[in-house]
């Protein structure tokens, strides 16, 4: 079974209705692709389907849909590998959904790249609510983007620099360096926060209201998963970053030199 899978019959790989978002469901249960495929297109989403990961990272990157879902077993290629692979080339948003709910799934999966975690057996409404946040942030850093089209005399006026680092959120930008680095919405979001006060500690919980709406539940662990990951992308172009540091028992700061 791949995108063309019955019965959701809009699962098109190839265009979506116009002003629609498409959401990729990758799960090799094909219970779980259909209801949730249908469960999406009754909140007014467009659908893809794939039962296994190395079908699903050639067309997520050959033709991306607004997100992902993966669940993480699958034949051939897993979830985990899928997001792995994934992340190398692209930014695409992705939540997991699935059975599997040890903490340490959890914390890879979301050390690997994920925006959002979710375990079987769920909410519909929270699932379409965990989706929707996630499409905000991304229309969020795109819309002033949008908005400059055509305008390149001069830079955005909320274009951030501290130190070595650049940030341009209408574009979703980020140097380390002059040395581009790719982050995703969330990563983006929590660093944004840090970044827009150099020297003051932010707690979890303040990081986790910047990046996440009010009707998504994280929890401290997806937010230290985050923080990890942003240091391991500025640590790949510059061995020495240091910048994002752990005030522990009170939460991260930016340090601007």
């Amino acid at each position: 079974m791949d995108e063309t899978t019955p019965p959701p019959p809009e699962s098109s790989p190839d265009s979506a209705p116009a002003g629609r978002h498409t959401i990729a469901l990758v799960d090799d249960d094909r219970n779980i692709l259909t209801s949730v495929s249908i469960g999406l297109q009754a909140e007014g989403f467009a659908t893809r389907v794939y039962a296994d990961g190395a079908s699903a990272l050639r067309a997520l990157l050959d033709n991306p849909p607004d997100l992902a879902i993966f669940d993480i077993k699958m034949p051939r290629m897993d979830g985990l590998e899928l997001l792995q692979r994934l992340r190398e080339k692209s930014p695409l948003p992705v939540i997991f959904l699935t059975s599997k709910d040890d903490e340490l799934d959890e914390a890879l999966g979301l050390s690997l790249g994920a925006d959002d975690y979710i375990t079987k057996p769920f909410s519909q409404r929270l699932l379409v609510a965990r989706i929707r946040a996630i499409l905000r942030r991304v229309e969020v850093a795109h819309a002033d983007a949008t908005a400059q089209t055509g305008a390149e005399a001069a830079p955005a006026p909320d274009l951030i620099r501290r130190g070595r680092l650049a940030m341009d959120p209408a574009r979703h930008e980020v140097h380390w360096n002059e040395v581009p680095v790719a982050l995703t919405v969330t990563e983006f979001m929590i660093l944004e926060a840090l970044a827009q006060r150099p020297g003051v500690i932010k707690s979890r919980n303040q990081l986790m209201d910047c990046a996440y709406s009010d009707d998504t539940y994280v929890d401290d662990r997806t937010i230290d998963s985050h923080i990890k990951r942003l240091r391991r992308k500025f640590r790949a172009v510059d061995s020495d970053f240091s910048a994002i540091e752990t005030l522990y028992g009170a939460g991260y700061s930016f340090a601007e030199g």
